[in-house]
């Protein structure tokens, strides 16, 4: 697998190679920037002396195909500073990265293609372009960026394209991207009603329309329910705190999201960017014994996060997110059956919501940055050993990730994929060692001394509002009855039958059924495509027959007509869905 995954990547940056060729071709004044090897492709920045447009992307691939086709060798060299510099003259963005490996003591190659291109770069290539398949491949869109990703620097044309090795894992790619545009969940959002973003409320602030209100309050409910079955006991947090309480914790110190402070009554005050700090407080207000431990607090709340406005996106980035946090605290023998507990509400939760294929990325400290890191080096070690432990004994896939801890412990990431095979990290659990002794917590063991608890961080869902745009794609806006937040629209065939319409919705809303009555305005047929289009479970259409018989006619999201039922049956048939969560 790691040969194939090289051997692609070679591909990918030798037809980054080809593109910045292929653009001096054209354009032959053209300052070049990076072109580096990208999740599905490559992209290439360049300085155009004049604006160019998407319509010159065909044109750059046809070129690139007959570079390809002249079989062209790839082959590279060391060179001196002073070379480099000198084969670069005319390309200032080439000798700014000179500069700085220089100044880095690294390396200087270049990698030349035949005879008519040549780049600074460290490789690795194809040892010939006749090792690229030329209908593998496609420049897919244009955009901007600054050199070097510093908004002070020139903006350069970012030009981005797919590549496989087959031409069949192209058009695969191509379709299922073609798929998540239909997925959207910005775009079903809208059209299903369920959230908005305004900009005078602010960017990465997104509202909830009812039925958006409505999809999440279910979800958080499987979670709650299934908590509290396991013996988790809710809380309740402000959203604001003095900054001392930050100062603690080290978030202040090592945490880079968090919004300004504000000043209230001479102190610094800022918005919770996290929770865990304000569960220890309140968790150290009581006296706790061994006998007590473990204590299992957990708390649905909204945390405010300063994300950098290009990286919102949607629901899946956001400034203000809403977790569904838990804290545990522990002794250390409690450790492992408290982790096997959530990883199991995990595996279980996420199968009623359709997702199944998942592995566990288990996430450590960086050994050479420790900076990045708090408290005792043997804690750590503890708690990393913990971890890899717990996840080899369930059986799970996993894999050791160094670097990617939080800064005061390792964690569990869950990883999982979704209906187009993307991966997705949600579920998390961190093992902490660090915060009960920055926070000084203790509870008496049962010889009667102080000691210090292990705390243990988790979420499920991560963020509502991101699980809430991936379930949304992962769906297709297609929700099962159970989560639809309208699971019925009755449609009158004409205004004659509105007054038996709103009895059937009077009656099915007072069993819990979500049901709206439409108008009898447009044609039936018009309204029927309408509430297909919003993707409701069932339409139930009254009409004269269906008035004197006291029935209505029945027709299912995807088994289409069902036929006349009565209600009784309508309603057993509704209620059975719900219960069981299909």
């Amino acid at each position: 697998m790691k040969k194939s995954e090289d051997n692609l990547d070679n591909i990918r940056h030798s037809l980054a190679h080809l593109l910045a060729a292929a653009v001096l071709k054209l354009y032959p004044d053209t300052k070049l920037g990076i072109g580096p090897v990208i999740e599905n492709g490559f992209y290439y920045d360049f300085k155009f002396s004049k604006e160019i447009s998407p319509e010159i992307l065909p044109k750059l691939e046809k070129l690139i195909k007959e570079l390809i086709h002249n079989q062209l060798p790839f082959s590279g060299e060391k060179v001196t500073p002073l070379k480099a510099k000198k084969l670069f003259a005319k390309q200032p963005f080439k000798l700014d990265l000179i500069k700085e490996l220089v100044k880095e003591k690294k390396p200087l190659t270049v990698y030349k293609t035949g005879d008519v291109f040549m780049d600074l770069c460290r490789g690795g290539h194809v040892k010939n372009t006749k090792e690229i398949n030329p209908d593998a491949f496609k420049l897919t869109h244009l955009a901007g960026a600054y050199w070097r990703g510093d908004e002070k620097k020139p903006q350069l044309t970012r030009i981005y394209a797919v590549a496989f090795e087959t031409k069949a894992e192209l058009e695969h790619y191509l379709k299922m991207q073609e798929e998540a545009k239909r997925r959207d969940h910005r775009k079903l959002g809208k059209e299903l009603k369920l959230f908005t973003v305004i900009d005078e409320v602010g960017p990465g602030l997104p509202l909830f329309y009812p039925n958006g209100a409505i999809l999440r309050r279910l979800v958080e409910n499987v979670v709650a329910e299934e908590q509290e079955k396991r013996g988790y006991q809710p809380i309740w947090i402000p959203h604001i705190t003095r900054g001392e309480l930050y100062k603690i914790s080290g978030h202040l110190d090592k945490y880079d999201a968090m919004f300004p402070g504000m000043k209230i009554d001479k102190d610094d005050y800022y918005l919770k960017p996290m929770n865990c700090p304000h569960f220890i407080m309140l968790w150290k207000t009581q006296q706790w014994s061994y006998k007590d431990l473990p204590t299992r607090y957990t708390s649905t709340t909204t945390n405010y996060r300063y994300e950098k406005s290009g990286e919102l996106m949607g629901l899946t980035r956001v400034r203000a997110l809403t977790q569904d946090d838990c804290h545990v605290f522990c002794t250390e023998d409690q450790i492992e059956s408290e982790i096997h507990l959530m990883v199991d509400m995990i595996t279980q939760i996420y199968k009623i919501f359709g997702f199944e294929d998942y592995y566990v990325r288990i996430s450590t400290s960086d050994p050479k940055h420790k900076e990045k890191s708090i408290g005792d080096p043997k804690h750590w070690k503890n708690a990393e050993a913990a971890l890899v432990k717990i996840i080899e004994h369930k059986g799970l896939k996993s894999e050791i990730v160094p670097g990617e801890a939080a800064f005061y412990g390792p964690k569990l990431d869950f990883m999982f994929k979704d209906a187009l095979d993307r991966e997705w990290q949600l579920s998390t659990i961190q093992l902490d060692y660090n915060l009960p002794q920055r926070f000084n917590c203790e509870y008496v063991d049962a010889e009667g001394k102080k000691k210090q608890p292990v705390l243990i961080h988790r979420a499920i869902l991560g963020s509502t509002e991101r699980f809430l745009g991936i379930l949304i794609e992962h769906l297709a806006g297609e929700f099962p009855v159970w989560l639809s937040p309208v699971q019925a629209r009755i449609l009158p065939i004409s205004e004659k039958f509105e007054a038996y319409g709103k009895k059937v919705k009077d009656l099915l809303r007072g069993e819990g059924i979500r049901v709206e009555l439409g108008d009898a305005n447009e044609t039936l047929g018009k309204r029927i495509r309408q509430a297909e289009l919003e993707k409701i479970p069932y339409i139930l259409v009254v009409g004269e027959k269906e008035m004197t018989n006291q029935t209505i006619n029945v027709r299912h999201r995807k088994k289409g007509n069902v036929g006349e039922l009565s209600l009784s049956v309508f309603l057993e048939m509704i209620e059975k869905e719900v219960t069981q969560k299909t």
